[in-house]
């Protein structure tokens, strides 16, 4: 039984910083893709960050130079660091995982097996 657990979300002024993470428990293969999704209030579910089991990260342009994300294999453990968060950062953040490819897309959400439950992110 695969379980993702969030952790990490909660309210800051625009300009701070929060540090989201994810453990994937359960996961009995190596995780070739992790990555964090957000939904916004009325708005599709959108693709912000993934990276392979390399290392090699990818970013949707809204956040580029704002986000990092970070992987820990041995802990299967992904993590989103937000800084100079912006008022249109503000959404439900989601992680997802998967092992289909090591090419790791931030648009087709059915390339990911697993999804985490979701952490609110709010930016006043």
């Amino acid at each position: 039984h695969v379980q993702l657990v969030e952790s990490g979300g909660g309210s800051v002024q625009a300009g701070g910083s929060l540090r989201l993470s994810c453990s994937a428990s359960g996961y009995g293969a190596s995780i070739s893709c992790m990555a964090w999704f957000r939904q916004a209030p009325g708005k599709e579910r959108e693709g912000v960050a993934a990276i392979d089991s390399d290392g090699i990260a990818s970013y949707a342009d809204p956040v580029k130079g704002r986000f990092t994300i970070s992987r820990d294999n041995a802990k299967k453990t992904v993590y989103l660091q937000m800084n100079n968060l912006q008022p249109k950062d503000t959404a439900a953040y989601y992680c997802a995982v998967g092992s289909q490819s090591q090419i790791c897309s931030l648009y087709y959400e059915d390339r990911y097996d697993y999804w985490g439950q979701g952490t609110q992110v709010t930016v006043s």
